[in-house]
Parts: structure tokens; sequence; C-alpha cells
């Protein structure tokens, strides 16, 4: 009997106007149904819609990146006066300018330092070399880049800073990787100059042991020998 006064109860108490559960639950209204899909399709529309802007953007970025690069390629000829290479390096400063978030932004910020470079303004070619490390340059450009910033200190004779700029980018790489050999020869050299001779051998000697194959291993044993060691 108690079992079953608890069964009354219960049903007594989800018949009362306070129930919190009805049986069967109530279908939702064709108008929260038209809403529901209503905001659905408008998520979708915005979703195709931004998709759509940004591979519009990006079309227009390769577009203006590929313009841009015609006129450095033109700059970066031997006889290139250094009027074109001034204006080549305005068009890649507004490129940069324009899309500061593209995806071509590495590539064109090493450009810029090579031209930089060419017009001896070397604190803005390190600056652009940077610049292309910092949004993150991989690879060839990447290497590229940092024996650009190395380039810049020997031109301005800082040689010590140079080194630790070709020392930085010898971090970076493997033995196995065709940059490598000239990267130590870079930073020995820049030590040499510096007056770290013994530093210098330590390193022209690492160049023809960790390359046994190296392509300037005359050079090598030639810089070796003016320093007065022998190679091994």
């Amino acid at each position: 009997m108690a079992d079953a006064d608890r069964i009354r109860g219960v049903s007594s108490a989800l018949r009362s106007p306070g129930a919190l559960l009805t049986w069967p639950p109530p279908r939702p209204s064709t108008r929260g149904l038209v809403i529901t899909a209503g905001a659905a399709v408008l998520l979708a529309l915005l979703v195709l819609g931004g998709w759509a802007w940004y591979a519009a953007e990006q079309r227009r970025v390769q577009g203006a990146y590929a313009a841009v690069m015609v006129q450095v390629q033109a700059a970066e000829a031997p006889d290139a006066p250094a009027e074109a290479k001034a204006r080549a390096t305005r068009e890649l400063e507004q490129l940069l300018a324009r899309y500061p978030a593209a995806r071509t932004v590495p590539q064109a910020a090493y450009e810029l330092g090579n031209l930089r470079s060419a017009l001896k303004q070397y604190a803005a070619a390190r600056t652009a070399y940077d610049l292309a490390v910092q949004r993150g340059a991989t690879g060839l450009v990447r290497a590229l880049a940092r024996s650009g910033v190395g380039r810049a200190w020997e031109a301005e004779r800082d040689f010590a800073r140079a080194a630790d700029a070709y020392g930085s980018l010898v971090k970076e790489l493997e033995p196995r990787s065709f940059l490598y050999e000239d990267a130590l020869i870079d930073q020995a050299r820049a030590l040499e100059l510096a007056g770290r001779k013994a530093d210098a051998v330590a390193l022209y000697e690492r160049v023809l042991k960790d390359v046994p194959m190296a392509r300037r291993a005359d050079e090598v044993r030639m810089r070796l020998a003016t320093l007065g060691t022998a190679a091994r």
C-alpha cells in the first residue's frame, strides 16, 4: 500500500499546474523552427562570404606582389641605375605597409633588405632582413636573410657583430646543408678580421672536419696557411 500511495503522489504532482515535467513534451512552434533555420542559413552565408573575401584579398596581394617583383628583378640587375633600385625599394615598402599580414611579407622584406644593401643603406637593410626572420621566413629565405645581416655588419666593418650574425646562422644549419660551409667560412673570416685569429683557425678547421668534400677546401687551407696553421 505504501508503494501505491507514493506512485499516486508522484502522478498527482506531475498533473499539478506547477509540475516541472510534462509528457509528451511540447512540439516546437513553426515560428521557432523558421527562426532556427534562418539563423543557420545566415551563418552559412557569413562563412562563405568571409572565405570569398579572404580568397579575393589573397589574389589582390599576389597580384600586387607579382607586379612589384617585376620592378625588383629589374632593379637587381648589375647595370640597373640607383634610381631604379630606389624606386623598387619604395614600391616594396608600400607593399609591406599595405599588406602587413600577407604571406608574402617574409619574401618581400628579404628583397627589400637586398635593395637597401645595394644602396649601401646597411642599417635599413638589417632592419628589413630582421623583419623577414621575425615574420616567419623559413628555409632558404630565412638563411639568406640571416646571412644578409652579417654582410651588412661586415660592410660597415663591424666584424665582431658580423661574426655573431653568421654564428647565429651556423647554429640553425645542419652540416649537410649546402649553406653550412659558406656560413662557417663567413664566420671564420669575420673573426679573423676582428682580430680573433685563434677562433678563426678553429672554425676554418671545423669546415674541413664537418664538410670533408668542401667546395672551398683549397681556400680554407690557404687561410690556415696564412694564419700559420697547417691544415689537417
